[in-house]
């Protein structure tokens, strides 16, 4: 309940503003190079956009020791209300960091969700501390479609380079796509808006102490809008660079982000087992003329590291693909870097064996995911051959196969998963 979060003084800023018509929320941690043009992004988006509306900026802080507050507090003006909140970020926020985002995010969130709700807000929009190329017309993006449109939830649409966000590409947004059949391309964007009505349903759901929360509360909310049935759509905010995250271990990314969605297909499964094909989510705004930052791949590196664990890892997938699937494997395995082909339908089932083997808990779960990474490897390398030197919307199309692919395939994953094996959220 927003009474056990929310602090007296928090309440007593919020009473003194009245109802609310717009909040723009900015979770932060340690992020006191970029947060001041964020702040100064938002109040001028505000200032253009929704002049004639009642708003309040908020800066949901983890406990920040660099002076993110207190520059927040030096980018503020009068133009908008502004307040600087806390929210608790415990030992294993600092030593198990999301693989997106600030430590401690869904209690960021849930702060933010708890001050739109007490505020009655209409419409919320969250951005990221660490980016550095926002604007204020981000914020236009992220909030007009629930105040002149009534959708409750808006996910951001990237301007990307054709090797940027290869996993949301090969993975998470295929599979969200085939399973809910709604076409979001970008599931787990960082930023979005939230109507007021959505928020407070958000707040309802028993995920917020959880292991999803905490490392995938981004596909949580992109899922359950969706699967809940609520009002989504997409909006082109331009090209995204942020600062960089260092040291990522690939494995505990996919532990993470994959991990994430094949629990919500658990929790979910009697929102998808009926679903084939799927629709277009509405797609607003026009293409901001920005460039995106370009991405690299080594494509010799990724193959090796795919070749090798087709080797090593073989005891680990016999348990969970047919012997077919494993000789296609080392097929694809023997080819040399410059000849790095996984096709479309083997990649597909490969996935799909692994939900299925996840949900029966064929091994230990954690185990079974980290063995996928040398995979991806493979589909990335896979996927740089192919489109060496095709253009960003060529590259696009092979996505859109591979989409369709995973569509096409679906029965084979609903006939496969156990009836009445829904498990207890």
């Amino acid at each position: 309940m927003a009474e056990a979060i929310l602090s007296e003084h928090i309440a007593e800023t919020l009473g003194g503003l009245g109802s609310l018509e717009v909040i723009v929320g900015i979770p932060s941690f340690n992020n006191v190079s970029t947060i001041g043009q964020v702040v100064k992004a938002a109040q001028e988006g505000l200032a253009n956009y929704f002049k004639d509306r009642k708003a309040l900026i908020v800066n949901s802080d983890g406990g920040s020791e660099d002076g993110t507050v207190e520059a927040v507090e030096r980018a503020g003006t009068d133009t908008q209300a502004l307040i600087s909140v806390k929210y608790p970020l415990d030992p294993v926020h600092h030593l198990t960091t999301p693989y997106h985002g600030s430590p401690g995010r869904a209690s960021a969130f849930r702060r933010l969700f708890q001050i739109a709700q007490a505020g009655q807000a209409r419409a919320l929009a969250v951005v990221d501390a660490d980016l550095r190329d926002v604007t204020p017309e981000w914020f236009h993006s992220l909030l007009e479609p629930i105040l002149s449109s009534e959708f409750d939830y808006v996910a951001p649409y990237y301007t990307r380079h054709k090797y940027d966000g290869t996993m949301t590409n090969s993975i998470i947004y295929p599979l969200l796509r085939a399973l809910y059949g709604r076409r979001v391309r970008q599931p787990i964007g960082g930023e979005f808006g939230v109507s007021g009505r959505l928020a407070s349903h958000f707040l309802k759901e028993e995920v917020w102490n959880t292991e999803l929360a905490r490392y995938g509360i981004d596909i949580w909310m992109t899922t359950t809008a969706i699967a809940d049935n609520y009002k989504v759509c997409q909006s082109y905010v331009g090209a995204k660079i942020h600062e960089a995250e260092q040291g990522l271990d690939l494995s505990a990314v996919l532990v993470q982000v994959v991990g994430s969605v094949f629990n919500l297909m658990e929790s979910h499964d009697l929102a998808w087992r009926n679903v084939l094909g799927s629709l277009p989510v509405p797609l607003l705004g026009s293409p901001f003329a920005v460039e995106p930052e370009p991405v690299s791949i080594n494509r010799q590196r990724t193959w090796s590291s795919f070749q090798q664990a087709v080797r090593d890892l073989r005891t680990v997938y016999e348990q969970v693909f047919s012997s077919q699937q494993l000789k296609r494997l080392e097929s694809c395995a023997a080819a040399p870097a410059d000849a790095a082909t996984i096709p479309d339908e083997l990649w597909v089932s490969l996935i799909y064996e692994l939900t299925l083997a996840y949900h029966r808990r064929v091994m230990d779960r954690e185990h079974l995911l980290k063995s996928l990474a040398p995979l991806y490897l493979g589909w990335v390398a896979s996927f740089a051959r192919q489109t060496e030197g095709e253009s960003a919307a060529q590259a696009e199309r092979r996505i859109e196969r591979l989409c369709l692919v995973f569509e096409q395939l679906k029965p084979y994953l609903i006939n496969q998963w156990p009836l009445g094996s829904r498990e207890k959220r």
